[in-house]
C-alpha cells in the first residue's frame, strides 16, 4: 500500500449509501481504459496545439510508461508528479500512474523552487515529469538544484526536451506493463496541493469515486455526452483542468481541446473550428473571450455552456458574455480543490440566477452556519459547510483535517448564503487567500518571506482589485528603520526566495502602523477596504 498515511473522512454509512445509490461506481482508470479500447480505439481523447491523442495511442503509451515506472520502483500507492502545461503527455502520465495504482500529483507549472521542493518532499514523490523549460522557468535546472534535498525522488523525466531521461525515449522503448494492478475505486487517485490559510500548501486527496461522481453529475447538468469536445485552457494541473481536461475523456467519452497558452483570439478560432460545446474557466478567460467574440463578430454557435469560477465573477461580465455568445449558458459556479463543484450554475440562459448567484447546488449537502455553528436561515450569511460523494477523502497532512467536523461536513472557510429559491451566493471568505486569475495565493506565505527582509519590520498582505485577473497582491509594510523598501527590492527578494511570480505584489503601501483589534490581531478587512480604493485608483 501507499507509503503515505491517509484516511477517508467519508463515514462508513455514508459511503455505503453512495454505493447503493450508484453515486460511487467503483470503476478505476484501468476499467475505463479497457472499456474504451474495446468500444472505440480511434476516438480522440485529446487535441493539443501540436498533436492529438486517440484511445489506442493513450493505451499503448500509458502501458509503456507504466512498465517503465514499475521497472524503476514505482508501485501501488506511490506518488508520481508532473508539472506540465496543457500537453497531451499529461493524460498519458496520469493514466500510466493510475494503471499501477500510483497516485497522480499534478504541480502547477508556475511554481518554483520553494513550492516544488515542499510538494515533492511531503508527498515523497518517486518520479517527476517536467518540461526542460517553459516560458521563463527552466525546470531541468531547478530540479537539478533540488535533487539533493529530495531523497525519495529517484528520477526526473524531461518532456519535450533533452536530458538523460526523456519521455519520448521511454515511451518509444519501454516494455509495456504486463497485466493489471488490483485497485479499488475508494483509493486515492489524485494528490493536489492547494494554498492554505496557514501559509503552506495543503495536500488534497481524491479517490476514483469522488472525481467520477463529480464528472457524472456535471455532465448531466450541462448535457455533456460522448463525442462532445470540451475546450480546456484552465491548467490541467488545477482541479478544473484535471477533471475536465484529463479525467473526463475516459469517464464520459469526451475530447479535450487543450490550450497551453491563453490567447483569446486563438481560443475563439479553435473553439469554432472544433465545435467545442463548453468549458470551465476563471473570470479573465470569460471576459477576454467575450471581448474577442464581439470584435470578430463570431458568436461561437457551438458553445452551449461556460461555467465560470475560481475568482470573483462580476455580474456584468456574465451579462456581457451572454450577449456575445449565440447559444451559451454563461453562469457562475462555486467549488474548490477539496469540493470541486458545490454548485453548477444554471442552464437558464441570461437569467438573474446566472449573473447574480453561483447557481444550483448539485451533489452536495450544504449547511450555512453562523460563528457559533448554528444553522442560518434562508438568505442569512454564514460559513459554507458541505459533505457528499464529491468531497475529497481528506488532506494528506493530519493537522489540516480539523476542517471536517464530527458530522463529516467540510468547513470551506468561505462565506455565503442560500436564497429562498435554492441558489447559492458567495459573499466573502474567512480564508486569508488572494485569488489571482483563478490561482489561490496564500497571503501568509508571502508575508512569512517578506518578514525576513532587513528593511521590513512588519507586513500584511491582502487582495487588491486587478482589472484582468480579478485580484492582485498588495503589501502594507512598516519599514525597519528610516529607509523604506521599494517594490522592486521586495519583488527581487521574493524572486530569490523561489516564490512564483504570481505571488509578487503589484503594489506596496508604506505605513506607520497596521490597524489592530484590542487583542493585537491585524484587522485585514480594514486593509482590504484600503486596497480596494488603491486598486480602483490604479485602474482609472
Amino acid at each position: 500500500m501507499s507509503p503515505l498515511n491517509w484516511a477517508t473522512h467519508h463515514r462508513p454509512e455514508a459511503a455505503a449509501g453512495y454505493r447503493v445509490q450508484g453515486q460511487w461506481e467503483g470503476k478505476t482508470t484501468t476499467d475505463r481504459l479497457a472499456s474504451e479500447v474495446l468500444r472505440d480505439p480511434g476516438r480522440l481523447v485529446a487535441i493539443g496545439e501540436a498533436d492529438s491523442l486517440s484511445v489506442a495511442e493513450l493505451d499503448d503509451r500509458a502501458r509503456r510508461l507504466a512498465g517503465w515506472l514499475q521497472s524503476v520502483g514505482v508501485g501501488h500507492g506511490d506518488v508520481v508528479s508532473f508539472a506540465l502545461p496543457n500537453w497531451t503527455e499529461s493524460l498519458v502520465i496520469d493514466t500510466a500512474a493510475n494503471l499501477l495504482g500510483a497516485i497522480s500529483n499534478p504541480i502547477v507549472p508556475i511554481y518554483r523552487d520553494a513550492e516544488v521542493q515542499f510538494i515533492l518532499e511531503v508527498s515523497r514523490s518517486k518520479v517527476m515529469f517536467a518540461p526542460e523549460s517553459f516560458r521563463s522557468i527552466h525546470y531541468a535546472e531547478m530540479l537539478e538544484r533540488l535533487r539533493s534535498r529530495l531523497p525519495d525522488l529517484s528520477h526526473v523525466v524531461i518532456v519535450r526536451g533533452a536530458a538523460p531521461f526523456t519521455y519520448n525515449e521511454i515511451v518509444a522503448s519501454a516494455v509495456p506493463l504486463n497485466g493489471t494492478v488490483a485497485v479499488t475505486g475508494d483509493e486515492p487517485r489524485l494528490l493536489l496541493y492547494t494554498s492554505g490559510t496557514t501559509g503552506r500548501a495543503k495536500g488534497v486527496l481524491h479517490s476514483y469515486n469522488t472525481l467520477t461522481c463529480e464528472l457524472i453529475n456535471a455532465s448531466k447538468f450541462w448535457s455533456v455526452s460522448r463525442g462532445n469536445v470540451i475546450f480546456m485552457a484552465s491548467p490541467v494541473t488545477h482541479i478544473t483542468g484535471y477533471l475536465y481536461g484529463i479525467t473526463m475523456p475516459l469517464c464520459i467519452g469526451t475530447t479535450s481541446l487543450l490550450m497551453e497558452r491563453w490567447d483569446a483570439d486563438r481560443a475563439l478560432e479553435i473553439i469554432d473550428r472544433h465545435g467545442a460545446v463548453g468549458t470551465v474557466a476563471a473570470t479573465p478567460f470569460l471576459h477576454e473571450l467575450a471581448v474577442s467574440a464581439r470584435k470578430a463578430g463570431n458568436t461561437l454557435p457551438s458553445l452551449r455552456f461556460f461555467a465560470c469560477g475560481g475568482a470573483p465573477v462580476p455580474p456584468e461580465i456574465v451579462r456581457n458574455a451572454t450577449k456575445a455568445f449565440a447559444n451559451c449558458a454563461v453562469s457562475r459556479v462555486y467549488g474548490s480543490s477539496e469540493a470541486p463543484t458545490v454548485t453548477l450554475g444554471t442552464m437558464d440562459i441570461g437569467s438573474a440566477i446566472a449573473a447574480e448567484t453561483e447557481g444550483e447546488i448539485v451533489g452536495h449537502e450544504v449547511r450555512i452556519v453562523d460563528a457559533q455553528g448554528n444553522l442560518c436561515s434562508p438568505g442569512q450569511e454564514g460559513e459554507i459547510l458541505t459533505r457528499g460523494p464529491e468531497v475529497m477523502l481528506g488532506y494528506l497532512q493530519p493537522e489540516d483535517n480539523a476542517a471536517f467536523d464530527s458530522d463529516g461536513f467540510f468547513h470551506t472557510g468561505d462565506l455565503g448564503l442560500i436564497r429562498p429559491d435554492g441558489a447559492m451566493v458567495i459573499t466573502g471568505r474567512k480564508k486569508d487567500l488572494i485569488i489571482r486569475g483563478g490561482e489561490n495565493l496564500s497571503a501568509k506565505e508571502i508575508e512569512d518571506v517578506l518578514h525576513t527582509h532587513p528593511k521590513v519590520r512588519e507586513v500584511a498582505v491582502v487582495a487588491m482589485p486587478h482589472v484582468r485577473l480579478g485580484e492582485g497582491v498588495c503589501a502594507f509594510v512598516i519599514p525597519e528603520g528610516d529607509i523604506s523598501p521599494t517594490l522592486e527590492e521586495l519583488t527581487d527578494f521574493l524572486n530569490k526566495a523561489g516564490l512564483a511570480r504570481q505571488k509578487f505584489p503589484e503594489h506596496i503601501e508604506i505605513v506607520d502602523e497596521l490597524p489592530r483589534t484590542a487583542s493585537g490581531k491585524v484587522q485585514k478587512y480594514v486593509l482590504r477596504e484600503r486596497a480596494q480604493h488603491l486598486g480602483s485608483e490604479r485602474t482609472r
